[in-house]
């Protein structure tokens, strides 16, 4: 099997909800044991050959959707799990843009900045942090948005499961961005 450049597979639930990234090695076990209970894409994403399948007199092959539903029912509801919160999502989340001067900057020139400062018991969580270039994260030291005359240019916010997939950063294919962004709700920022 080589490498193909969207190497990640979208695992559903039966209902539908996302439930991880898997390898294409993995999604071919699930595809070969008969565990996919539906797919979507718009064509596969691999299509592996395998040796001579004598009962059928020609060469196996088994073809890898981008997205798979597996048989059964989910272990948990992860509607019900936030994401955990990284910077990289975060920056995503801010479209790479500070909180409060509105400037697009480089990953590299932002910042996960607190609201409601840690020192003052903020927490590392979706609703308390923003993504701020240097100069604001300085300027607004240790006080909050208020205290230091900096207003938020847009409000931080919990995102769904679905945004969470598209906010991991990896390359997906054209068709699992579509049907990730179709699912997204009406206030997220990753339309």
């Amino acid at each position: 099997m080589h490498t193909h450049r969207y190497s990640q597979v979208l695992q559903l639930d039966i209902q539908g909800a996302p439930q991880a990234w898997i390898t294409l090695a993995q999604a071919a076990t699930h595809v070969a044991r008969g565990a996919v209970a539906w797919a979507e894409g718009s064509g596969p994403l691999a299509v592996l050959r395998g040796g001579f399948n004598v009962p059928r007199g020609a060469p196996s092959v088994l073809e890898v959707p981008p997205i798979i539903a597996l048989h059964g029912a989910a272990g948990v509801n992860l509607f019900d799990i936030v994401p955990a919160v990284t910077k990289t999502r975060l920056l995503r989340r801010d479209w790479h843009t500070c909180a409060y001067c509105g400037q697009v900057q480089a990953e590299r020139a932002l910042q996960c900045e607190h609201i409601v400062p840690a020192s003052r018991g903020g927490a590392w969580s979706w609703m308390n942090l923003v993504a701020a270039c240097a100069a604001c994260n300085g300027r607004k030291a240790d006080r909050t948005p208020e205290e230091a005359g900096m207003p938020l240019v847009y409000l931080p916010y919990v995102p769904s499961r679905f945004e969470s997939f598209l906010l991991e950063g990896r390359h997906i294919r054209a068709d699992v961005h579509e049907w990730l962004a179709a699912r997204l709700p009406k206030h997220s920022r990753l339309h």
